[in-house]
This record gives C-alpha cells, sequence and structure tokens, in this order.
C-alpha cells in the first residue's frame, strides 16, 4: 500500500477530504495499473490523477529530468485550469517541478523553450502530440514519460480525433523504456468498459492491468421546465422560445451567474440580441461566447464568469466542458438538447464543486419539445446516457498518422505494423490494407503513382521509410490534425480590429451593403479581401443571422426512444410538461391520431400547395431525410411522380402534385428493410455526398494541400481537388480504401443507415395508421413551417404562419 499521507494533509488544509473514487485511483496507480475513471464534471477527478502522478515523480527522485507526465485536454480553454491545479499542488508542498502547456495558442518563443528543456508535466491537445510526434528526436523527449492522461475521453472517443490518440499512445507504449500507465477520465458515457478497451488498446497484458473506477456521487440535478401559460395548438419551431424572454430574464436576475445554452450559433447570436433588445440595462452585465468568436473575447467572458462580473452569458457547445466556473448557479437550455448525455454535462455546468445541487431548467422552442422535457427528466433521475461509438479502420488518419512517424525519425515497416494491429480501430485491418497503406505514402498508389507530388516518403537503403524533402513536412506539419471544418473567414473592421470567424457558405451569399448579425453587433459587409471579411459597424435594425453548418444537431437513438415511450403514454403520463401539452394532443387526436406503441402514423391533407403525405418515425432528422429520399423513390418506382422533402426531428413530409395510393404502395412493401442499401443509394445519389464526404477525407489523409496561414486554399477550391481525386478513384480504383471509406461514413454517419434499417424493421411490426385529414394537423405544422422557412424571410414567414394559423384556428 502507498502512502499519500503528505497529499491527505494537503487536501485536509484546503477543508476537504478525498473522496473515495479519489484514493481508489491513487492506490491504482500506485500498484501500476492503466484505467478509467469515470466521475462527473466538478467532483475533483483532476486531483484524482494528479496526485498519484507528483507521487510517484518525488518517490522515485529528488531532481527529475525531463517529461514525466502528459496530460491530455481536447479543449485549449481547459488547459489553463488544469495547469492552475498542478501548480497549486506544486506550490504548496513546495515541490521541484515545472508545468507546462502545449496548444496551438502556446507562442513559438515558448516552443523553442520547450524544445531545450521540457517541462516535467506537459498540458497538450492530440493534434500537438501528434506534431511532438513529429520531431526529430521523440523518443527521447518521451523517454522518462510515467503516464498519460487522457482528459474528457468520452469527448474523443467516437470522432477521428480519438483514432488520432489510439495510435499516438500505440507508438509511445512502445518508445518507453520503462512501464507507461495510461489513464482516462470519462464524464458522460454509456459503454465504458469498451470506452476503457478502446483507450487501452488491445494488448492483453495492458488489459490485465486495468481497471475501471466510478465515482458513486450522488449528484443532484434539479431539472425545471419553462411552460408557456398559454399553448398554441398548431405548433411550430421557435414560436415559443423568445416569447419568454421575461421568464427567462426573471431567473437570470434571480441568480448571481447563468449560463444560456443554444444548440447553435446562429441561436446563441438570436438570443443575445433579442434580450438586450427588450432589457438594456443588461449591457455590460450580459455577454455572448461561441467558437467563432475571437479567442481574446473568449477569454475575458470566462474571466468574467469566474470573477462573477458577468450576470449571464448566452453560449453553445463551447462551455459544455467549459472551465471551472465555480461561481455558475443556473443553466437554462434554450430548445432540446438532442441527447441526454449533453443536457447533463450542461447541467453540471452548474454547482460544479462536488455535493452541490445542479440547477438547469428546459425552455422548449416550440410545443413538442416538451415531450422531450418530459423524457429527459427521466433520464436524469435514472442516470441514463448514450453510448459513444469508436471508429473503426480510419484509413485517412492512418496515412497522416504514418507520414507523421516518416517526417520525424522514420521507421520500420515491421516495428509499427503490429502497434498499428493492437489499437481498437485497425484490429481487423488485413495484411492487403497495410501494405496499400504503406504503397500510398510512398509512391500515392495505383491511381496516383504517376504524380511526384503523392511520392512523400522514401523507402531508405536499410528499409526505414522516411521523408527527406523539407518542403514536404513543412506542409505536413501545417495540416496535421483531423478537425475538418467548412472553409472560414476572418471578420475585421475596416481600420482593423479582429471580431471572429465565419464559415464561406454563409458570407458566399451576401452582397457588399447586406447587414449581418455577430458576436452581438449589427455589421454592413464591405468587401471581401484575400481570407478576410471586412466590415463596419451598421445602425441598421434588420439583419440576416449567420448559420453554421455544424448547427444540425439530430436526436440520439436512446433520446428518441425515450420520447417515443412518453408519447405513446400520454394519456397516463404525471408528467407537467406532457399536461401542458393536452391542448396540443387533444387537437391532434381530433383531427388525426396520436399514435400508440404497435402504430405508426401517416397523414395525408390537400392544400393549395399540393398533396401532402406526413411520416412520424420520431427517429431524428438525418434518418428522417434518408427515409424520405426512400420512400419517394420506392413510390416513384410504381408511379410517375416527383416530391419535395420536409423534415425535422419527430418525422418528414412528401409533398407533390398529384395524389399517391397509399394503400397500394403499402401493398408494395414500402416500408421493406431489404435492399435498404441499394435503394439508398439510388434514390439520395449516395455517390455525390459521398463526393463530399470525400474532402475531409482527403485533406486528412494530405492528398490535397489546405494552404499557410493567412493564405489558405478557398472551400471551393478544395472541394474541385478532391473531387477530382475521388472520380479517379471511382473510375479506375473502387477497391482504394479512402474511396470506399468515404462510402463507409456517408451511410454510417451522414445516413445513419444502420438505425434507418431498424427504424424500418420496427415501422414493418406496426400497424399503419393512414389518417385522411382535412387540414395541417398540430404534429405536421412544424414540418410545413421549416419548409417554408428555408423560402421566406424571417418577416414574411411570421406573416405566413400567422395567416395560416387564423385559418386553422376556425
Amino acid at each position: 500500500m502507498s502512502d499519500f499521507k503528505l497529499f491527505e494533509n494537503w487536501f485536509a488544509q484546503q477543508s476537504w477530504k478525498p473522496f473515495q473514487f479519489q484514493t481508489d485511483t491513487w492506490q491504482a496507480f500506485a500498484e501500476g495499473k492503466h484505467g478509467l475513471l469515470n466521475a462527473p464534471t466538478g467532483s475533483g477527478k483532476t486531483y484524482a490523477l494528479w496526485v498519484p502522478i507528483i507521487q510517484e515523480i518525488i518517490q522515485n527522485s529528488n531532481s527529475p529530468k525531463g517529461l514525466q507526465a502528459v496530460w491530455i485536454t481536447p479543449l485549449r480553454a481547459l488547459s489553463q485550469e488544469i495547469q492552475q491545479s498542478a501548480e497549486r499542488l506544486i506550490a504548496d508542498l513546495d515541490l521541484n517541478l515545472s508545468v507546462g502547456i502545449r496548444t496551438g495558442d502556446t507562442s513559438q518563443k515558448e516552443r523553442q523553450r520547450q524544445k531545450r528543456q521540457m517541462p516535467h508535466l506537459l498540458i497538450t491537445t492530440p493534434e500537438s502530440l501528434q506534431l511532438l510526434l513529429a520531431s526529430k528526436n521523440y523518443p527521447k523527449t518521451f523517454k522518462n514519460c510515467r503516464a498519460i492522461v487522457v482528459d474528457e475521453w468520452h469527448e474523443l472517443l467516437g470522432t477521428k480525433r480519438g483514432v488520432q490518440m489510439e495510435l499516438a499512445l500505440s507508438r509511445l507504449k512502445a518508445v518507453q523504456q520503462q512501464a507507461l500507465k495510461i489513464w482516462g477520465i470519462s464524464a458522460t458515457i454509456g459503454n465504458l468498459e469498451q470506452a476503457r478497451d478502446v483507450l487501452l488498446g488491445l494488448n492483453p497484458s495492458t488489459q490485465n492491468a486495468s481497471v475501471l473506477i466510478k465515482a458513486q456521487l450522488n449528484k443532484t440535478i434539479e431539472v425545471k421546465s419553462l411552460i408557456p401559460k398559454e399553448m398554441e395548438r398548431f405548433p411550430w419551431r421557435g414560436h415559443i422560445g423568445l416569447h419568454l424572454i421575461d421568464d427567462v430574464v426573471k431567473i437570470i436576475k434571480q441568480s448571481k451567474t447563468t449560463l444560456l445554452f443554444t444548440n447553435t450559433r446562429s441561436q446563441c447570436e438570436i438570443w443575445f440580441q433579442k434580450i438586450l433588445e427588450k432589457y438594456p440595462e443588461f449591457a455590460g452585465e450580459f455577454a455572448m461566447h461561441h467558437g467563432s468568436i475571437n479567442k481574446d473575447t473568449r477569454l475575458w467572458v470566462e474571466q468574467a464568469i469566474r470573477n462573477e462580473s458577468l450576470k449571464a452569458v448566452v453560449c453553445t457547445s463551447s462551455l459544455d466542458l467549459g472551465v471551472d466556473f465555480a461561481p455558475v448557479e443556473t443553466i437554462i437550455q434554450i430548445g432540446g438538447p438532442k441527447g441526454v448525455a449533453r443536457f447533463v454535462q450542461r447541467a453540471g455546468r452548474s454547482g460544479h464543486q462536488p455535493g452541490k445541487t445542479s440547477r438547469i431548467y428546459f425552455l422548449p422552442t416550440h410545443a413538442i419539445e416538451l415531450i422531450e422535457a418530459a423524457a429527459l427528466q427521466k433520464a436524469v433521475k435514472q442516470n441514463y446516457v448514450e453510448d459513444r461509438m469508436p471508429y473503426l479502420n480510419s484509413f485517412d488518419v492512418l496515412v497522416q498518422y504514418l507520414t507523421t512517424l516518416a517526417v520525424s525519425d522514420g521507421f520500420y515497416p515491421k516495428d509499427i505494423y503490429p502497434e498499428i494491429k493492437s489499437t481498437f480501430c485497425f484490429q481487423a485491418m488485413t495484411d492487403d490494407n497495410w501494405r496499400w497503406a504503406l504503397n500510398f505514402i510512398t509512391k500515392g498508389g495505383q491511381s496516383l503513382e504517376n504524380y511526384d507530388e503523392y511520392h512523400k516518403v522514401e523507402i531508405e537503403e536499410d528499409g526505414k521509410f522516411k521523408v527527406n524533402n523539407r518542403g514536404i513536412a513543412m506542409r505536413h506539419r501545417l495540416q496535421i490534425g483531423t478537425i475538418v471544418s467548412d472553409q472560414v473567414l476572418s471578420v475585421k473592421y475596416l481600420k482593423g480590429g479582429f471580431i471572429g470567424t465565419i464559415e464561406e457558405w454563409f458570407i458566399s451569399k451576401l452582397q457588399p451593403g447586406d447587414v449581418f448579425t455577430f458576436a452581438g453587433r449589427n455589421l454592413e459587409l464591405v468587401r471581401i479581401k484575400q481570407m478576410q471579411v471586412l466590415v463596419r459597424k451598421s445602425t441598421k435594425k434588420t439583419s440576416k443571422i449567420p448559420s453554421w453548418m455544424g448547427g444540425r444537431l439530430s436526436l440520439s437513438s436512446q433520446m428518441s426512444e425515450l420520447l417515443k415511450a412518453e408519447l405513446y403514454n400520454y394519456q397516463t403520463s404525471t408528467a407537467k410538461e406532457i399536461k401542458a401539452l393536452a391542448p396540443v394532443l387533444q387537437t391532434q387526436a381530433e383531427v388525426s391520431s396520436v399514435p400508440k406503441q404497435h402504430q405508426f402514423l401517416v397523414e395525408v391533407f390537400k392544400t393549395r400547395e399540393g398533396y401532402h403525405h406526413l411520416f412520424y418515425p420520431f427517429e431524428g432528422r438525418f434518418v428522417h431525410e434518408a427515409m424520405g429520399s426512400l420512400l419517394a423513390y420506392r413510390i416513384s418506382l410504381l408511379q410517375p411522380i416527383s416530391f419535395s422533402l420536409a423534415f425535422n426531428d419527430y418525422g418528414f413530409e412528401l409533398l407533390s402534385n398529384k395524389p399517391v395510393d397509399l394503400q397500394d404502395v403499402l401493398d408494395n412493401n414500402l416500408f421493406s428493410p431489404t435492399y435498404v442499401l441499394d435503394d439508398l443509394q439510388k434514390s439520395l445519389n449516395a455517390t455525390e455526398m459521398a463526393r463530399r464526404k470525400f474532402r475531409d477525407i482527403a485533406v486528412i489523409a494530405g492528398l490535397v494541400f489546405t494552404g499557410y496561414p493567412n493564405k489558405q486554399l478557398k472551400s471551393k477550391h478544395l472541394q474541385s481537388s478532391s473531387q477530382l481525386i475521388f472520380d479517379v478513384f471511382k473510375d479506375f480504383e473502387p477497391d482504394n480504401p479512402l474511396f470506399k471509406q468515404a462510402m463507409t461514413e456517408t451511410f454510417e454517419f451522414s445516413l445513419e443507415q444502420g438505425r434507418l434499417q431498424q427504424a424500418l424493421e420496427q415501422i414493418s411490426t406496426q400497424e399503419i395508421l393512414v389518417k385522411q385529414c382535412q387540414q395541417p394537423t398540430p404534429f405536421s405544422f412544424p414540418i410545413i413551417t421549416d419548409r417554408l422557412r428555408e423560402k421566406l424571410s424571417s418577416e414574411k414567414l411570421e406573416d405566413r404562419i400567422q395567416a395560416m394559423l387564423k385559418k386553422l384556428r376556425k
């Protein structure tokens, strides 16, 4: 048994007492074990691992040399807090240890200093760790490293950054001369055992010497729904939200500090603007935080929350993991969070200390989201969270990783192959796949071997794979990473002053003189120069709200099941949210039906727009987009007809200019789960979707170069370059693993094919309830109005909706 008396005394001096999960982690680490620690946000998990790491360092050496431990964080914003936790411990115990940070924000001067003398404890990101592996003599850097901690592992698992970590860990385990301990920290996740296995790799000796430690803390989460006094019987997206501003402000005034979480940056901008318009007295006490606002402003907001100089902040997932905001008293979630884990994570930002109650208010943006609210209440009580599914066979990440090793000291395939096979992601990789990867980085593969720019890695006389060209090495280092988003442009004032970044696809729709809201200000577009959007302040009241491509959240499969359970049993529910929905559900039952568990609802009605066919799987927008296209294709095989498609998280609409004989198409296996893949490819032009997906794969694999800092390629140039390569693979090398990966990712992630298949299998066992309606129903109304939203300005949409409602209420 190791003696942690020194640290227990330190805890006592802070008036703290170590939790059981902390002492269990200390002991497991001291016994040489690897592991995964599952503990909620704000419970003290940082000290669960800093303590045993520092204990081992001082126990084994009075004056340690070089890097002793690496702490990986997925967010740069978290690095300061982790550093402060370690430094507080070191300073109070008067230890001769240094702590450093290495992220994309680290200055060149600091990087050079670290190159000469690494800190004992390094806090970094997955991307910066890869850059260290791309540097000369990297084994020397890590030779004394005792531990690697991967924080917020649930955020990395199920992403290509997670694959990046798997590969990096496989290498570091191999170069380490002494036993290297690997630990992960995870908060909200369902499949904990699998999460641990992915982190530690498939080496039996590592697995056998591992533990899973769960913090048995009864974290109380108090969920309250904001329910409007009057319920519109024909709801539409956004009709409730902003009408509850007064209720929101009342909560803000009663709390010391409040975070208002929105699902998208557009929503964040709207709420910030509308609250300040109605309550100008909040100026100076109210701020906004999202990923596109410049770093200095974000850091200022984070610090202002800490010192309680801000009353409220409206934000996005940029503060999900957030920083250690002890003073935050209240959280407000605007709109359905679409997943239990995300909701619990956000709730945890309040009462962010052991033993404190987390308080979160749920504000629906339309009535049917109250069903989500009732489902979330139950999920929180039952500690129910979603799984995160890990990636398999991400060959774009593998190609990048092999080039990284070739850029540094080079590698011998016979040494690296078993390491890669020991990772969860590449456990099923074949010898043929491996030979392809080696051929690809040296010759560009079968299709690109005639182009010198793809001959990146040389094979030296002794069989070592090495990049000897400095230009290739520099371009590779610039592009290391797996986060590929749409091209972003800097937004700046004409007279200087950086405001933030905005996606090219949004700005390309604007003309000079157009006004848009960004970072809480109305800005007039003057011109676009190189990669900069030059603007001036505008006094115009009406403006366009930017939308970001990343803003499309879909219901998780677990959230979908919870929601359906609430809906099916609405008549016996005691939840106040469901009771508040009574007018809506009653009207739905009168003009159509509210389906039971054994039923699947289809509605048909005619308006001047045409013939509406509505389907309600309640499976999330991605599944509905795919299912809508699939059904439209199958119906068109039986009769010549074309449809326009609209969808939300609850259902989808097929609108046509002539009626469909639904009984006939149902009799022809409309919902059959067989031939789904084949029909999807024909109905959705899946090749075109895969072509777009391939752009990201091409960037990660280094097939296209995104450009130098401040001279990045435009999005359309990247797209056209990657499309050319995609077409070459499609026509001449259809077995290319990167081409096949693009198709696989399109079906698995963009279309959620597995979930679509399950939904169709379930529908095929249900009674199909076809309701011939006289007019739009409460369930169909939000889908119809969302379709109009795409065509009309917000003012015209409001007028059109009010006219429709007036007609429906008669």
